[in-house]
This record gives C-alpha cells, sequence and structure tokens, in this order.
C-alpha cells in the first residue's frame, strides 16, 4: 500500500465528509455576521452603547466602507454580478447535475455568499442614500446583521442536510 493511499484511507477526501469542511463553513458565517458591512458587530454596540469616540470610529468606518462598496458597484458591479453569475451556474451544473460534490460544496458555501454580497450593497446604498447616522445607523446595521444570520442559518440547514444525504447516498454505495 503507498502512502498517498493510507492518506487518503485516513481522511476521507470528500468534501461533506472532510471535518475541514464544517470547519470553513463554520468560520465563514461566522465571519460573516461579525462583520457587517467591513465594520466589527462589537464596535457597533460599544458605540450604541457608550456614544463618543466609539461612535466617531463607528461613524468613520460605515462611511469609508460604505463609499468603498458603492464605488465597487458602480465601476464593476455589472461585471462581477456576470462572472458571479456564470461562476455559479457552473459549479451549480457540475455539482447536481453531473454529480461532482466538491462542486456541490463550493456551490453552497458560494451562493449564500453571493446574497449576502447582495444584502452587503443595498444596505450600502440606503446607508449612503438615506444619509443613516446614530440611531437609524445602528438600526440598519443591527438588520442587516440579522439578515445575514438568517441567510446563514438557512445556508447551514441546507448544507447539512445536502452532506446528510450525500454521506448516507455514498456510504449506501460502498464508499
Amino acid at each position: 500500500m503507498d502512502w498517498h493511499e493510507t492518506v487518503f484511507e485516513l481522511i476521507d477526501m470528500r468534501s461533506f465528509s472532510n471535518l475541514w469542511y464544517w470547519i470553513a463553513l463554520a468560520v465563514v458565517w461566522s465571519t460573516s455576521s461579525h462583520w457587517v458591512l467591513g465594520v466589527p458587530y462589537d464596535l457597533v454596540q460599544r458605540a450604541r452603547r457608550r456614544g463618543g469616540e466609539p461612535a466617531e470610529d463607528l461613524r468613520d468606518l460605515v462611511r469609508i466602507n460604505v463609499n468603498r462598496i458603492r464605488y465597487i458597484v458602480q465601476v464593476a458591479g455589472l461585471w462581477l454580478f456576470a462572472l458571479a453569475s456564470c461562476a455559479l451556474t457552473l459549479l451549480a451544473i457540475l455539482g447536481f447535475a453531473y454529480d461532482v460534490e466538491f462542486c456541490q460544496a463550493v456551490f453552497l458555501l458560494a451562493f449564500p455568499l453571493s446574497l449576502v454580497g447582495l444584502l452587503t450593497a443595498m444596505s450600502a446604498h440606503k446607508i449612503a442614500s438615506r444619509g443613516l447616522t446614530d440611531a437609524a445607523l445602528f438600526r440598519e446595521l443591527r438588520i442587516h446583521r440579522l439578515h445575514v444570520q438568517l441567510v446563514g442559518i438557512c445556508a447551514i440547514t441546507v448544507t447539512a442536510f445536502w452532506g446528510m444525504w450525500q454521506n448516507m447516498h455514498v456510504g449506501a454505495l460502498g464508499g
């Protein structure tokens, strides 16, 4: 038996039975819900409670990130949307029509994150166009975070059920 056969026997390289995939999934959604429009959520909470310098820091960070997001959307938004749509379509077809498990796993990570990207662009536009500050800004950031968490909960649930199905299906076929 070769060393690489031993390694592949010890570490299952299929996506949904690989511990690293599930760790990556948890890290992706934890990070996505912590960084709201590029601002750490603990800063949002501190600014809401204390005001003063943390609130100024929050306003500055939100202003910088909102302007950055809006610039990216204006300059490259259509191209990014087209490329992301193409990549997601390719992953979906390879994954679900041709039964490539790696593509399924990447799609189940990337598609919900693309929804988070759209939510982020919409929130940035709303904050800039309405000139939200202080209580209204805190509320918008809280609502955006809640929406990201809801997308994450749905994504984790669908991924977990699909992954269990894949693992049972592969197990039933004998590996």
